[in-house]
């Protein structure tokens, strides 16, 4: 058995468990905050067979998209004095970040 973990924006994370679902698969969604944009992400916990695993990553892949978002620049009183930031960074956001572990035990209670 593996425990799937994947890592996605708060954005994509209706339409993900939504295909998933679909897909046949259960999945546990987890409100989660990602550090560098300090945005809302969303964490799923999917348990499923060793060969299922490639069908469950098909719909990760499938839903979650990369986009281009652009920053406004920081408040110069969060800037070092010596770096002038006059307009925003695009940063590249979405996708996912996926995990697969194997399980050594499951219990259903």
């Amino acid at each position: 058995m593996k425990l799937i973990v994947g890592i996605v924006t708060e954005d994509d994370s209706r339409n993900l468990l939504e295909n998933l679902v679909k897909a046949g698969y259960r999945a546990t969604l987890v409100s989660s905050t990602g550090s560098f944009l300090r945005q809302g992400n969303a964490t799923f916990l999917v348990g499923v067979e060793e060969n299922q695993v490639d069908g469950v990553l098909e719909v990760f892949e499938r839903t979650c998209k990369k986009r281009v978002r652009e920053l406004p620049p920081l408040p110069s009183f969060l800037t070092r004095s010596d770096v002038q930031q006059e307009k925003g960074t695009t940063v590249e956001i979405g996708g996912a970040v996926v995990f697969v572990l194997d399980v050594e035990r499951f219990i259903k209670i």
